[in-house]
């Protein structure tokens, strides 16, 4: 169990009620809008220990609730090894987040505009990438004046240095496990990452094994 700002954010049942769980995303989003405040925009990054446990799916439904709750939000896939972003949303991988950081293309021009009111998507991209914080940590603190909120998929924290370098420049991280699939160790491990990256664990999503 954790305490203080380290709270469990909401156990995100997987159930077919597509009500049921819209409610729950929101409830995830009030959660993190009660955590972190609202009197300036912050930038979440949602990660896991491992594959497969949940966290684009997740990324996206916090992104888009929070957009339906009348906050201007942005959402950038930086998981540059299996994005997923534009799959999601159906929406071109042309030009994203590596592209950027890159300099071959402005933000204006990379930003795509899912049918979802409020709600802006900067895809991974397509440029192979070192990922510095030096330059994310430039990219994210310009985008974050036309924002509310920037939610930021990443790749798992135990297979990829790019998780470490973007929880140090973000303003906290959301991490997501799987029932019956995560286990203790890598949720621990996890944590112990986050602790030497300097980062604010604001807490952690449990999602249901089907």
């Amino acid at each position: 169990m954790v305490s203080g700002k380290q709270r469990a954010l909401f156990h995100a049942k997987r159930k077919n009620e597509e009500a049921v769980i819209s409610e729950q995303y929101r409830m995830i989003g009030t959660n993190i809008h009660f955590i972190v405040g609202d009197e300036k925009s912050n930038a979440i990054l949602v990660t896991s220990p491992g594959k497969r446990e949940g966290k684009s799916a997740t990324a996206a439904n916090i992104a888009v609730t929070m957009a339906q709750q009348g906050n201007e939000v942005l959402l950038i896939d930086a998981n540059f090894r299996n994005p997923a972003m534009h799959k999601i949303f159906n929406t071109p991988n042309i030009f994203g987040f590596t592209d950027v950081l890159d300099g071959n293309v402005t933000f204006e021009d990379a930003v795509s505009f899912p049918k979802v009111n409020g709600l802006h998507i900067l895809t991974s991209g397509t440029v192979p990438l070192n990922l510095t914080g030096q330059r994310a940590g430039e990219l994210l603190d310009s985008v974050k004046a036309s924002y509310n909120m920037v939610i930021i998929d990443s790749p798992s924290l135990l297979e990829a240095n790019d998780s470490k370098i973007l929880a140090n420049i973000c303003d906290g991280v959301v991490l997501v496990v799987k029932q019956n699939t995560t286990s203790i160790e890598s949720a621990l491990e996890s944590k112990k990452i986050l602790n030497y990256a300097q980062a604010t664990l604001l807490g952690v999503v449990l999602n249901e094994k089907n």
